[in-house]
């Protein structure tokens, strides 16, 4: 199975780090599907209609994988990019992401609004905040742009063009950064680290379905894809058993 993650994850590296390609109907991939119209436009109709055909119950709780995390830590960036990213691409239909970027950071009030103090410097509580206000702005992209960000050679100069490849939204993104929402948003980030029980002692700081062991720890970091498999209560989807559903590829030769 790590053969296939590896392979999930070459093929997305190529497409997040051209950021300038999109596909020619001007969705991203994970749009395809959206709508009936965003599929008939990028001609994939028969692709989503198998889709969602062999997708889980919905209405089995899904897993909820929680990462508390820094924008510039080097663990943070490895598991995000080669384990929960390529992880969710494959199981986003049983397992729900919430990023929360804060990580180590420290915060104090001057009276008007939050001062943030990072672990690699003011660089990466610039990016934390870009990333939060990300998450709070672009809604189902958010988690592609964020891996394209951190996935990048530097996080803060592949801001801009990985919003762009996937949303029209940097203006707004560029406006909650240098106002009072993003100062907020990275505060009440402070403020869901600071909850965490047991306590957080390093980062990446991994929770299933809210809970932290060293236990879980241990193994979403060892194999993130096969402990979501292994925690997913309602029928297996393809990618967990193995299965290889069958595909009416008559249409698809010219």
């Amino acid at each position: 199975m790590m053969r296939v993650v590896s392979f999930a994850f070459v093929i997305l590296c190529i497409y997040a780090g051209n950021s300038h390609s999109k596909p020619s109907c001007g969705y991203p991939m994970l749009e395809w599907c959206k709508s009936q119209e965003i599929a008939g436009e990028c001609g994939v109709e028969k692709y989503c209609l198998h889709r969602n055909a062999t997708r889980p119950n919905r209405a089995e709780s899904s897993v909820e994988v929680g990462l508390y995390y820094e924008s510039l830590c080097p663990g943070c960036r490895m598991f995000l990019v080669k384990q929960l990213f390529p992880t969710w691409i494959m199981l986003q239909d049983i397992m729900n992401v919430q990023l929360v970027p804060y990580g180590n950071a420290q915060e104090s009030f001057d009276g008007k609004k939050y001062k943030f103090t990072c672990q690699h410097g003011e660089d990466e509580c610039l990016g934390n905040m870009i990333e939060a206000c990300v998450l709070n702005i672009t809604g189902s992209v958010a988690f592609p742009i964020i891996f394209c960000m951190e996935s990048a050679f530097d996080v803060e100069k592949s801001a801009q063009p990985c919003v762009e490849m996937h949303s029209s939204l940097w203006g707004a993104i560029d406006g909650c950064v240098k106002g009072d929402l993003g100062n907020e948003l990275m505060h009440q980030n402070a403020l869901r680290t600071g909850a965490l029980q047991p306590p957080h002692k390093y980062v990446p700081w991994v929770t299933i379905n809210g809970e932290h062991t060293d236990d879980l720890q241990q193994k979403a970091m060892s194999s993130l894809f096969h402990l979501v498999c292994s925690l997913y209560k309602g029928p297996k989807p393809p990618a967990c058993t193995g299965a290889q559903p069958a595909l009416d590829l008559r249409a698809s030769f010219c």
